[in-house]
């Protein structure tokens, strides 16, 4: 890489560091021409092609930026929206792609945000899927609500079979009665078959 001060092509790597978990790589560089130093970055390249036909590089600041509209006034953090950013950027870099469209975005934001805060999910679905009437915010509240009931089903029925398992364990079990009981009685038989004096 060129100096960017004395325009020398040769310039040497002194130290490399890693950032943004992995993504990203930041060099530092010496040139040995005129001595000076200057840090570099690189990242595997990764751009957006957006509907106007234009394409800009992803950016995890507008991801965030887009979330943060349907976020106001519910309980989510700055941390949590830098978490969901990542999230979406490490989905669409899985895809192996080097440009996305702006639609794969959106669509790898979709998930993380329900699991997130359903009612900013809903708020950032209407404009993404372009709400037009009630109706669709019925079926896409219907799907949460669907979504809940298989969750919540599937803890409930782990409680019944653990329940109906001990049930099913007591029933073929010994009846042991009451404390003492077994006492008493195995006492009263043996009174009884004691011979009379």
């Amino acid at each position: 890489m060129n100096c960017p001060f004395c325009r020398r092509a040769d310039t040497r790597v002194v130290d490399s560091r890693t950032a943004d978990d992995g993504s990203v790589i930041r060099r530092r560089r010496q040139c040995p021409e005129c001595g000076r130093r200057f840090s570099t970055v690189e990242s595997a390249s990764l751009s957006v092609l957006k509907r106007s036909g234009a394409t800009e590089p992803f950016s995890r600041d507008k991801v965030i930026a887009g979330v943060r509209k349907a976020c106001q006034g519910r309980p989510v953090s700055g941390d949590d929206l830098a978490l969901l950013a990542q999230q979406v950027e490490e989905t669409v870099r899985a895809t192996g792609a080097a440009q996305v469209e702006a639609d794969e975005i959106g669509r790898a934001i979709l998930e993380p945000l329900r699991r997130l805060d359903e009612i900013a999910y809903l708020r950032f679905a209407s404009v993404y899927s372009a709400f037009t009437s009630l109706e669709d915010f019925e079926e896409a509240i219907a799907r949460l609500r669907a979504d809940q009931a298989d969750r919540t089903g599937v803890a409930a029925f782990g409680v019944t079979d653990s329940a109906t398992e001990n049930e099913r364990e007591g029933s073929t079990g010994p009846d042991t009665g009451p404390p003492g009981s077994a006492r008493l009685g195995d006492a009263e038989r043996a009174e009884d078959e004691a011979p009379a004096h």
